[in-house]
């Protein structure tokens, strides 16, 4: 146990180090505007990091599988037809002059409102969750299809701006939408704190954690409504960020090596906000803005997960 503190505290220890970094690395000429807008963007780049590594940890733990995220259910892809459709029916002057509170909203409000009503049904209807992850699968492909369609036919100009909402940014997040997203983090974990001792049971699996007195079926349909309610949150308050989840994740089962939720979980928040931070740093300081955050970590997150993969074939 004193080990497994030690590691959590080595993990503090670098987040703080590279937010400080971030903050105080370069500051120079009108501090009292600079830093302020600095300690925004961190605010977001925490909140976004411990959404995606809390709605990972736990999808994780119930589909039984490391290697599936929560984008796999088509929220990013819903993201990104909502936008789509926006620019398509209305233009792109419409969407950047929408008010970015009402964006926020709105994209966050029909994520979730899609995720509640498929699970409702599925549920309702006693299917397996590997039946969901494939009907949510299916419904992605047709988002991503539809998107896919609608950006052909666009304006090559309109599409620019479509192209940047391909990829999470935190470079022009608003102080208000922060505020929102924080408040629905917090409802959200709340609700999730009095479920948080099951986890640790369920990742036995389904057959073992009924057993064991849990009623996985009610457990998992609560669980996946927070993961749905946290990957809206982060997809709609910076973009999709689609191997983020999977490399935090799995660098804390790794790292960490414990069952108990509580502190997978938290390891898993600490890396992600390590990554993000240390890599804005990089995208800002040594890039000087020419690629996005989203780019550096699907390209080792892939890389990761190419690994994964190998390694469970060898495990076979």
């Amino acid at each position: 146990m004193k080990r497994l503190k030690g590691k959590i505290w080595l993990l503090v220890f670098l987040a703080v180090l590279f937010i400080a970094l971030f903050l105080f690395s370069g500051l120079s000429g009108n501090i009292s505007y600079i830093l302020p807008r600095r300690a925004m963007k961190i605010a977001a780049i925490i909140l976004t990091g411990a959404a995606v590594a809390f709605s990972t940890v736990v999808f994780q733990t119930i589909t039984q599988n490391r290697i599936l995220t929560p984008s796999i259910m088509g929220l990013d892809d819903l993201y990104m037809l909502l936008n789509t459709a926006i620019i398509f029916l209305f233009g792109s002057t419409r969407l950047t002059m929408m008010d970015r509170n009402i964006q926020f909203l709105l994209n966050a409000g029909i994520m979730i409102l899609f995720s509640v009503l498929m699970y409702h049904f599925l549920f309702k209807k006693e299917q397996n969750i590997y039946f969901l992850l494939l009907i949510g699968f299916v419904v992605g492909t047709f988002f991503e299809s539809f998107s896919s369609f609608m950006q052909v036919l666009i304006d090559p100009n309109e599409f620019q701006i479509v192209q940047d909402r391909m990829f999470a940014s935190f470079n022009n997040l608003n102080i208000d939408v922060l505020y929102l997203a924080s408040a629905l983090f917090a409802a959200a974990a709340l609700f999730f704190v009095r479920d948080l001792k099951y986890l640790d049971v369920m990742a036995l699996g389904r057959d073992h954690a009924i057993n064991l007195g849990v009623d996985f079926d009610v457990a998992a349909r609560r669980f996946m409504v927070i993961v749905a309610v946290l990957t809206s949150i982060s997809t709609a308050l910076a973009g999709p960020v689609t191997f983020l989840g999977l490399l935090v994740a799995n660098l804390s089962y790794e790292y960490l090596k414990t069952y108990r939720h509580r502190e997978l979980i938290l390891g898993a928040i600490l890396i992600s906000i390590i990554a993000l931070v240390g890599g804005q740093w990089i995208v800002e300081r040594v890039f000087a803005f020419s690629t996005t955050l989203s780019v550096i970590i699907n390209f080792i997150g892939g890389i990761y997960f190419i690994y994964l993969l190998l390694k469970e074939n060898r495990s076979w």
